[in-house]
């Protein structure tokens, strides 16, 4: 039995689905364990204030161990790390419930009170249903051991990420000071943010170099004058081409993270064709798998290639070689230099995975609005994955910290990286002897 959107769903989110709905009277939202707890996920990350890189990692986390633990006891797919082996009888959602809120407590122990609140909500939908005395019991044994399992498969996720690469902490990462090297940026001048990313172990791609693009344009090249004299028009914070829309969606892109963007994203779209249990978790166990590996391949890229961002070449242009590039020793970008190396573009990567395995799941031409989790009430209205990975793509070259090379390589990347996943993880087992899907 499939049940309203539930009491604990969190203010941010909840404020952007009112939104996305009001354009939609006739819909009814509905909600299940799994998008339940894919918003306690989205209000953890936001409290936390996780840089979006890390949280591909978390997501892929939380979402797997929902699906392993789900499918374990379903038994439709292959998994995407523990085998199906769930004692018969389980709650599926019950099991749902537990492995988020295990992986969510190693995650961010701090918010322990806050998930241990969401976990008692849940449990006790979940347990008070109908019925006499016997099926209360049934119920609780079912639920015991939907938990019981739950905590099983999370802690054989976590037990599996813990030796992914993530920690420890490498050196500081530098760049260096050769033409056309990445090397910290104004204002802060931080290291290259989270290098280990470039070697850490893929959820589902074979490597992180699998989907390397080919890099760059070279500095002399026609392309690279083409790609810098853009940026450096419409990326300028002075700019007086870039129009107050462009300026408006280059910051909703910045101040929003893409983990918050597609999931919301799914859960508007799985809301409105009343998927089941096994369903979402699949959906959002694919996407955020989709991302993380994106993100590690947006990563081996970067850290391969160490190209300087817009901030640092417009001011050195005379040193390029390129007399098609004027140096501007005053340019400032409108939006703040991201800390690591400018290409391929990772907003790029992770919407391309993220369109990717939202496309297979949803049709490319579906409608769709995208809320933000800085900006709750903001969203930008879109009637096509495309439509969208072209205003990503605009928005870091109009905040003036892409090339369009950047943007275009990754997107690419993205999508070759969420073809691979939608094609090689999670695929349904051929043997018939899985279970029915219904929410218990």
């Amino acid at each position: 039995m499939r049940h309203p959107i539930s009491t604990f769903s969190f203010h941010l989110l909840r404020i952007a689905l009112l939104v996305i709905f009001a354009a939609s009277t006739t819909t009814t939202l509905y909600a299940d364990e799994v998008t339940d707890w894919v918003q306690v996920l989205l209000q953890a990350v936001h409290t936390a204030s996780t840089p979006p890189v890390v949280t591909t990692r978390n997501a892929a986390i939380v979402e797997a161990s929902v699906f392993d633990a789900v499918n374990g006891i379903k038994r439709h797919y292959q998994p995407i790390h523990v085998m199906p082996n769930a004692p018969r009888g389980a709650s599926a959602r019950a099991a749902a419930v537990q492995a988020a809120y295990a992986s969510l407590v190693k995650l961010y122990p701090a918010q322990l009170s806050t998930f241990d609140a969401a976990r008692t909500l849940s449990l006790n939908a979940i347990l008070n249903g109908k019925g006499g005395m016997k099926q209360q019991q049934k119920r609780k044994a079912e639920v015991d051991a939907g938990v019981a399992w739950g905590q099983e498969v999370a802690d054989a996720i976590w037990a599996w990420r813990s030796t992914d690469g993530f920690t420890p902490n490498p050196p500081p990462f530098l760049g260096g000071t050769a033409v056309g090297e990445w090397r910290p940026t104004p204002p802060a001048f931080a290291p290259g943010q989270f290098p280990q990313f470039a070697y850490m172990t893929p959820w589902v791609i074979v490597t992180p170099s699998q989907f390397r693009p080919a890099g760059p344009p070279a500095l002399t090249s026609a392309l690279y004058a083409k790609v810098f004299n853009e940026v450096k028009t419409m990326g300028s914070l002075s700019s007086v081409l870039r129009t107050a829309e462009e300026t408006a969606y280059a910051q909703f892109w910045a101040t929003s993270t893409p983990a918050y963007n597609w999931n919301s994203v799914a859960i508007y779209l799985g809301a409105q064709r009343n998927m089941t249990l096994l369903e979402n978790a699949h959906v959002f166990a694919e996407l955020n798998v989709a991302v993380a590996d994106a993100a590690i391949a947006v990563w081996d890229a970067k850290y391969h290639y160490v190209f300087w961002r817009p901030v640092t070449a417009i001011p050195l242009a005379d040193t390029d070689g390129n007399p098609a590039t004027i140096a501007d020793p005053t340019w400032k970008p409108l939006l703040t230099t991201p800390s690591h190396p400018e290409y391929p573009s990772a907003h790029a990567g992770l919407t391309g995975a993220a369109a990717a395995v939202l496309a297979h799941f949803f049709g490319e031409d579906s409608s769709f609005v995208v809320p933000s989790d800085a900006l709750p009430g903001v969203v930008r209205s879109f009637s096509s994955f495309d439509a969208a990975q072209d205003e990503v793509a605009n928005a870091r070259i109009f905040g003036g910290i892409h090339y369009r090379s950047s943007t275009d390589d990754g997107r690419k990347l993205g999508t070759a990286v969420g073809k691979y996943v939608i094609e090689n993880a999670l695929q349904r087992f051929d043997r018939g002897d899985h279970e029915e899907d219904d929410d218990d």
